[in-house]
């Protein structure tokens, strides 16, 4: 099984617009294997979206298709979306821009930002593909699933708690008051092994499908510096 980390710095047109109208039925989650809907159609089962700045670039990264094998592909019935909205402030983005890509049954991807930029072909290469003025790029292929989850440490510390769920006192807003002890325990419990050694990452041998993408901030910071975005999968009735 092809086993290769995440990642965008090599990746590799331009014109077009897309849109996600008549598209419904929006799976919105980053879980890995959640309702039995969603499970159902693993190519649109989202298991996280990842943002970040790459110098002047934001990075934009997507996995779907938990524990997906050699193989595996991204469905030709889905648009994947990742939503970006900017603003001068917190709370008052004025500008939205969706990067939305779509795949034939061939696995020929076709991406638009906004309508700014656009490109088309064989995203899984190691190079990916690239408008004629490098401001946009897509990679999409399979990838090792980057989330690090200690399953076993965080099952540990939900049986602990339910052991003594009968004896703790909830806030207004429905948190527990811990003691200092209590909350070190459960905090260790997290971060090890049930047999006290070290945590061991559930989706360590795990891999996804990965959409990710490198966009000149230019082209998605026109309402103002702080950049918000999440991410959806949609399918058409």
């Amino acid at each position: 099984m092809r086993r290769t980390t995440l990642g965008i710095t090599a990746l590799l047109g331009f014109a077009g617009s897309a849109s996600v109208v008549g598209y419904t039925t929006v799976a919105r989650s980053a879980d890995h294997l959640d309702s039995p809907a969603v499970i159902a159609e693993p190519a649109a089962d989202i298991n996280d979206q990842y943002s970040w700045m790459d110098g002047n670039n934001l990075v934009l990264a997507m996995t779907v298709f938990p524990a997906a094998v050699t193989g595996a592909k991204f469905s030709d019935k889905v648009q994947y979306v990742f939503h970006t909205s900017s603003g001068a402030a917190y709370g008052t983005t004025t500008s939205d821009v969706d990067i939305i890509c779509t795949f034939d049954a061939a696995q020929v991807a076709s991406c638009w930002a906004g309508t700014a930029a656009y490109v088309k072909g064989d995203a899984s290469k190691p190079a990916g593909l690239a408008s004629a003025d490098g401001k946009f790029k897509v990679f999409a292929g399979l990838r090792a699933d980057p989330f690090f989850f200690n399953l076993d440490g965080f099952k540990h510390t939900v049986a602990t708690v339910e052991s003594v769920a009968g004896t703790l006192v909830f806030d207004q807003a429905g948190c527990p008051a811990l003691d200092a002890p209590t909350s070190a325990l459960l905090r260790g419990q997290l971060q090890t092994s049930p047999d006290g050694g070290a945590a061991v990452d559930f989706f360590g041998p795990l891999n996804g499908l990965a959409i990710v993408v490198s966009i000149d901030k230019s082209l998605v910071n026109k309402g103002g510096a702080i950049l918000s975005s999440w991410a959806s999968t949609n399918r058409a009735p």
